[in-house]
């Protein structure tokens, strides 16, 4: 006989409630002190960092493959300016807001932008608003980086980020070039499947694949991992074939695909499922058309691909696509490698 039900623990204090803690026990005068020097000192370690750079205005271009409608490339634009412990990051010139979801929000603007600078400074210091004073963000409303509602937004938040990302890098590059990173994957080679259950009822499935890591100037990049502006972890094969119609035939490294170098980039990832069911399938990938850029002579990452097998025949699908799937047919999904550094000896 199972023992009695034990009643739940109290849910921990919210923040709310761990702040009025604190309040009385340091009071308000203190601790707000406090978190003004907190935020003072990050800004001194911003500071510190952007002038650690080289003084200039350093331009750079990188491109979204397409809006998955009628557009492309699609152009994302910096114009970086390092002046002594200042930085204005300038995306104004870049694409048109589109009619796909390809668009991004001001907020995902200046974390990407942040996010670049805080590479830079290196692990172990605080993130606050103080963090954020010496960089000065400028962006045009209505562009795929700052858009109008009623824009959509659902896919800048896992491609565009990637790709502010990239220019980031490839206009610090010029200001420090012994730092930065050659481009990785690029993007995060979203998966969306859905179709009835044998069982009865519907099921909807999302993930996303990792790529290859850009080549570094002090070691080569890392093989199918994500990177950047990511927060997905693997799905395992065995829970995806438990609950779902679905057979995940390879996946494995895409070994080569990393650009050469004299550091090279990380390799991408092949992942292929074989439908067990009909299902429709969205793919929402990125640097199909455009490789991941190699940086100080090294050579570009391979692209990526999206492939279908029906019965005998093999067919190329676009990056963006809606399809329907049949039973036996084969997905495949072959994830971008990361660029290569430096030219080879």
């Amino acid at each position: 006989m199972p023992g009695p039900l034990r009643p739940r623990p109290p849910p921990p204090p919210g923040g709310a409630a761990r702040l009025r803690e604190m309040i009385a026990k340091h009071s308000a005068a203190k601790l707000f002190s406090v978190i003004d020097h907190l935020q003072d000192y990050a800004e001194r370690l911003m500071r510190h960092t952007i002038a650690s750079l080289q003084d200039g205005v350093y331009h750079f271009v990188d491109y979204l493959d397409d809006d998955g409608v009628n557009r492309g490339p699609l152009p994302i634009s910096l114009q970086l300016t390092i002046a002594g412990g200042d930085a204005i990051a300038d995306f104004s010139a870049s694409a048109d807001q589109v009619a796909s979801p390809l668009n991004t929000v001001a907020p995902v603007t200046l974390s990407a932008t942040l996010y670049a600078f805080q590479c830079l400074m290196g692990e172990g210091f605080p993130i606050n608003h103080g963090s954020y004073r010496p960089i000065r963000i400028i962006t045009r409303r209505g562009s795929i980086v700052d858009a109008r509602p009623p824009a959509p937004v659902a896919a800048g938040n896992v491609e565009t980020s990637q790709r502010l990302v990239d220019v980031l890098f490839g206009a610090l590059a010029q200001a420090a070039p012994d730092r930065i990173p050659a481009a990785s994957c690029g993007g995060m080679n979203n998966v969306a499947i859905g179709g009835e259950l044998p069982v009865g009822g519907h099921y909807a499935y999302y993930e996303t694949i990792g790529g290859g890591m850009g080549a570094r100037p002090g070691s080569d990049g890392l093989h199918g991992i994500h990177t950047h502006m990511t927060n997905t972890m693997n799905t395992p094969v065995e829970a995806l074939e438990h609950a779902y119609p679905l057979r995940v035939e390879r996946y494995g490294l895409a070994r080569g695909s990393g650009g050469g170098g004299k550091r090279q980039g990380g390799d991408g990832i092949v992942r292929s499922y074989r439908f067990l069911a009909g299902a429709q399938v969205s793919l929402l990938t990125e640097r199909r058309r455009l490789a991941p850029y190699g940086l100080a002579g090294g050579n570009d990452g391979a692209k990526g691909k999206n492939e279908l097998i029906r019965g005998t025949k093999r067919k190329r699908l676009p990056g963006k696509i809606n399809l329907h799937a049949e039973a036996g047919d084969i997905l495949i999904i072959t994830t971008p490698g990361g660029g290569g550094w430096g030219e080879k000896p």
